[in-house]
Protein backbone atom coordinates (compact mmCIF):
# COMPACT_ATOMS: atom_id res chain seq x y z
CA UNK A 1 0.00 0.00 0.00
CA UNK A 2 2.64 2.23 0.69
CA UNK A 3 3.74 2.12 -2.99
CA UNK A 4 0.10 3.31 -4.37
CA UNK A 5 0.82 6.42 -1.95
CA UNK A 6 3.97 7.12 -3.17
CA UNK A 7 3.09 6.86 -7.33
CA UNK A 8 0.15 8.85 -6.74
CA UNK A 9 2.55 11.52 -5.40
CA UNK A 10 4.95 11.69 -7.77
CA UNK A 11 2.08 11.65 -10.71
CA UNK A 12 0.75 14.89 -8.82
CA UNK A 13 4.63 16.39 -8.25
CA UNK A 14 4.88 15.97 -12.00
CA UNK A 15 2.03 17.96 -13.36
CA UNK A 16 3.37 21.19 -14.61
CA UNK A 17 1.81 24.76 -13.68
CA UNK A 18 0.93 26.51 -17.06
CA UNK A 19 -0.55 29.15 -15.13
CA UNK A 20 2.39 31.81 -15.29
CA UNK A 21 2.71 30.48 -18.91
CA UNK A 22 -0.74 31.77 -19.93
CA UNK A 23 -0.49 35.07 -17.53
CA UNK A 24 2.57 35.65 -19.94
CA UNK A 25 0.71 34.86 -23.40
CA UNK A 26 -2.57 37.15 -22.04
CA UNK A 27 0.07 40.18 -21.26
CA UNK A 28 1.22 40.05 -24.97
CA UNK A 29 -1.86 39.57 -26.79
CA UNK A 30 -3.13 42.64 -25.33
CA UNK A 31 -0.19 44.45 -25.66
CA UNK A 32 -0.03 43.82 -29.16
CA UNK A 33 -3.89 44.61 -29.53
CA UNK A 34 -3.30 48.00 -28.31
CA UNK A 35 0.04 48.80 -29.81
CA UNK A 36 -1.44 47.49 -33.63
CA UNK A 37 -2.70 50.02 -35.84
CA UNK A 38 -5.20 49.04 -38.46
CA UNK A 39 -5.46 49.39 -42.04
CA UNK A 40 -8.52 51.45 -43.36
CA UNK A 41 -9.54 50.50 -47.13
CA UNK A 42 -11.66 52.17 -49.27
CA UNK A 43 -13.90 49.86 -50.38
CA UNK A 44 -12.04 49.40 -54.15
CA UNK A 45 -9.14 48.48 -55.77
CA UNK A 46 -7.40 51.24 -57.95
CA UNK A 47 -4.56 51.29 -60.36
CA UNK A 48 -3.19 54.37 -58.93
CA UNK A 49 -0.55 56.73 -61.50
CA UNK A 50 2.86 56.72 -61.24
CA UNK A 51 4.88 59.81 -60.39
CA UNK A 52 8.76 60.76 -60.62
CA UNK A 53 7.95 62.95 -57.27
CA UNK A 54 6.57 60.47 -55.00
CA UNK A 55 7.49 60.55 -51.51
CA UNK A 56 6.52 58.06 -48.39
CA UNK A 57 4.48 59.41 -46.22
CA UNK A 58 2.14 57.50 -43.03
CA UNK A 59 -0.98 56.58 -43.56
CA UNK A 60 -3.29 59.11 -43.82
CA UNK A 61 -6.87 58.49 -41.36
CA UNK A 62 -9.39 59.06 -44.20
CA UNK A 63 -8.85 57.35 -47.29
CA UNK A 64 -11.00 58.12 -50.24
CA UNK A 65 -11.08 56.33 -53.21
CA UNK A 66 -12.05 57.03 -56.68
CA UNK A 67 -12.73 54.33 -59.13
CA UNK A 68 -12.25 54.39 -63.27
CA UNK A 69 -16.04 54.69 -63.57
CA UNK A 70 -15.95 57.69 -61.25
CA UNK A 71 -17.50 56.72 -58.28
CA UNK A 72 -16.55 57.83 -54.82
CA UNK A 73 -15.68 55.21 -51.76
CA UNK A 74 -15.28 56.05 -48.60
CA UNK A 75 -15.52 53.03 -45.83
CA UNK A 76 -16.37 50.53 -48.45
CA UNK A 77 -19.15 52.88 -49.01
CA UNK A 78 -20.32 54.15 -52.32
CA UNK A 79 -20.64 57.85 -51.80
CA UNK A 80 -21.99 60.65 -54.01
CA UNK A 81 -19.86 63.68 -54.48
CA UNK A 82 -22.40 65.69 -52.46
CA UNK A 83 -22.01 63.96 -49.47
CA UNK A 84 -18.06 63.50 -49.48
CA UNK A 85 -17.43 66.45 -47.19
CA UNK A 86 -20.55 65.11 -44.62
CA UNK A 87 -18.50 61.85 -44.34
CA UNK A 88 -15.31 63.55 -44.02
CA UNK A 89 -16.31 65.57 -40.98
CA UNK A 90 -17.80 62.75 -39.92
CA UNK A 91 -14.36 60.84 -39.72
CA UNK A 92 -12.34 64.25 -39.08
CA UNK A 93 -14.76 63.95 -35.50
CA UNK A 94 -13.07 60.59 -34.72
CA UNK A 95 -9.39 61.78 -35.25
CA UNK A 96 -9.23 65.79 -35.22
CA UNK A 97 -5.47 65.34 -36.84
CA UNK A 98 -6.69 63.15 -39.45
CA UNK A 99 -4.48 63.37 -42.69
CA UNK A 100 -6.55 62.22 -45.75
CA UNK A 101 -5.43 60.20 -48.86
CA UNK A 102 -7.27 60.50 -52.08
CA UNK A 103 -6.62 57.01 -54.67
CA UNK A 104 -7.66 57.98 -57.80
CA UNK A 105 -7.94 55.17 -60.54
CA UNK A 106 -5.50 56.61 -63.23
CA UNK A 107 -8.30 56.42 -66.08
CA UNK A 108 -10.55 58.68 -63.45
CA UNK A 109 -11.52 61.73 -64.66
CA UNK A 110 -9.74 65.15 -62.85
CA UNK A 111 -12.46 67.22 -62.30
CA UNK A 112 -13.62 64.63 -59.56
CA UNK A 113 -9.89 64.14 -58.07
CA UNK A 114 -10.00 67.72 -57.88
CA UNK A 115 -13.80 68.14 -56.29
CA UNK A 116 -12.87 65.79 -54.39
CA UNK A 117 -9.68 67.68 -52.96
CA UNK A 118 -12.16 70.62 -52.56
CA UNK A 119 -15.14 68.75 -50.04
CA UNK A 120 -12.20 67.03 -47.95
CA UNK A 121 -10.78 70.67 -47.61
CA UNK A 122 -14.22 72.23 -47.19
CA UNK A 123 -14.59 69.63 -43.97
CA UNK A 124 -11.57 71.08 -42.59
CA UNK A 125 -8.97 68.74 -43.28
CA UNK A 126 -5.69 71.11 -44.31
CA UNK A 127 -3.69 67.89 -45.28
CA UNK A 128 -5.08 65.94 -48.33
CA UNK A 129 -2.39 63.39 -50.27
CA UNK A 130 -2.75 61.91 -53.82
CA UNK A 131 -1.78 58.34 -53.82
CA UNK A 132 0.44 57.15 -56.56
CA UNK A 133 3.10 54.68 -57.33
CA UNK A 134 7.04 55.55 -57.58
CA UNK A 135 8.11 54.75 -61.58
Amino acid sequence: MAKRKSLAQDAADDDVNVTPLLDIVFIMLIFFIVTSTFVKEPGIEVERPEAVTAEDQRFGKIIVAISPDDEIWINNERVELEEVRIRVEELKRENPKGTAVVQADTTSTARYLVEVVNQIRDAGVATVAVSTDRT
